[in-house]
């Protein structure tokens, strides 16, 4: 009996620890060829920046070689079975009959792999991009070919399948606006308020801090309405992706701070009682 469990093991247990070391190894060296091809496969663009080219490759490398470290592993365990004295085709046969089975169901799941293949190659958003997906809007953590993770501003991570997602707003792809609109009084003086306004723009991109994160400077774009108790101006400038934020909530202040200085109000809303004679 001890002389039959050590001819297996000399035999077949040496196959199988030979399979274990070799799937160790390709899913190690795999990880490095996946890394060299996509870098060699991705084309500059002359419109995108490093930090998005890198983001994509990025992707690209998370989502293949998980799809390549699964083939391998599963390719690992039906030649263990097999030098386990197993046999592998009723197996596989079995696999294919409860395939069929969950068939109904596995439609979704081919729909989730089809719509994240064309997400991917399509490039519609990366790992680290800020989207809106329907009710959802936060930061892309993960990728797979079936579902994405995005992770909201109270870090609640929401899992979205792919077949799932009709329309994506990404609100971080090549650059980000400042779309901010102040109401100033009716009795301002809005050759002035422009003046003051341009020069906090220009001031902000000029800033060291800030000059790196801005594209276009803030800047006065039009009276964008007559409201009740303001008038109210847009202010739009172009940052690079995900900057946004910061910038206009810094522009915000520096705005307030200048109005102050300049004796520009920033009116209440306000309500006219007229009483009777």
């Amino acid at each position: 009996m001890l002389q039959e469990i050590l001819n297996w093991l000399l035999v077949h247990g040496l196959k199988i620890l030979t399979i274990i070391i070799v799937a160790f190894l390709l899913k190690k060296f795999s990880i490095v060829f996946i890394e060299k091809l996509i870098k060699r496969l991705i084309v500059s663009d002359a419109f995108t920046s490093k930090a998005a080219e890198k983001k994509r490759e990025n992707t690209l490398i998370r989502i293949f070689s998980t799809f390549l470290n699964l083939l391998i592993i599963i390719f690992s365990i039906i030649m263990v079975i097999q030098e386990l004295g197993f046999a592998v085709a009723p197996l596989l046969a079995a696999v294919g009959v409860a395939g069929v089975a969950f068939g109904f169901g596995g439609q979704y799941l081919i729909k989730d792999l089809i719509s994240g293949f064309f997400i991917i190659i399509e490039n519609q958003y990366r790992i680290g991009d800020v989207v809106s997906i329907g009710s959802v809007c936060g930061i892309v953590e993960d990728i797979t070919l079936r579902m994405t993770t995005v992770r909201d501003l109270d870090g609640g991570a929401h899992h979205i399948p792919h077949g799932e997602i009709h329309q994506v707003n990404n609100l971080s792809k090549k650059f980000s606006r400042v779309n901010l609109n102040i109401g100033i009084s009716y009795k301002s003086d809005l050759e002035k308020v422009i003046l003051v306004i341009n020069k906090v723009g220009n001031d902000l991109a000029k800033d060291p801090e800030w000059k790196e994160y801005i594209l276009k400077p803030p800047q006065f774009l039009r009276v964008d309405n007559f409201a009740d108790s303001a008038i109210i101006i847009k202010i739009l400038g172009e940052t690079q992706p995900i900057h946004q934020w910061a910038v206009t909530g810094e522009l915000r202040k520096r705005i307030k701070i200048a109005f102050d200085k300049n004796g520009i109000e920033i009116p209440f809303p306000q309500m006219v009682v007229h009483k009777p004679a």
